[in-house]
């Protein structure tokens, strides 16, 4: 739905108006709701346009070096998700899916590595059980 914002000249009051379709847009003839002037000027916000999907779980190793490389976090975010949903996600750690969340909250590369460098130092890993060594067959 197009939207599109305005300044009246008038009163100088700033609004937003929504339209269903482009052709509604054209046949409008815009009035302040403050005032009721005709007298206005377009403005000129900040612009998205949304990039289509890219499938990054498909991508070659090389590939994938190189949006680590990129240093992107909200990229890398993606290619975490989208490759921890190939991999199934319920078969994630939950540091995997908080540091994706991470990433694709725009969260730096460099704060959420310090982050979980601080974590390995704060609880190392458990360790496995040693084992005993095999017995002797009896002769």
């Amino acid at each position: 739905m197009p939207e599109y914002d305005y300044r009246c000249k008038s009163c100088r009051s700033e609004f937003t108006l929504f339209y269903k379709t482009y052709a509604d847009f054209d046949a409008a003839a815009p009035v302040c709701p403050h005032c009721g002037s005709v007298e206005m000027s377009r403005l000129i916000r900040r612009v998205t346009i949304a990039r289509p999907g890219r499938d990054l779980s498909k991508l070659s190793a090389q590939q994938m070096m190189s949006v680590l490389d990129g240093g992107d976090s909200r990229e890398i975010g993606q290619l975490f998700d989208q490759v921890g949903q190939t991999a199934g996600v319920e078969n994630m750690s939950e540091t995997y899916r908080e540091t994706t969340d991470k990433l694709l909250s725009g969260e730096s590369v460099e704060k959420v590595e310090k982050g979980l460098q601080e974590q390995a130092t704060a609880s190392p890993p458990p360790q496995a059980e040693p084992k005993s060594p095999p017995k002797k067959a009896s002769s």
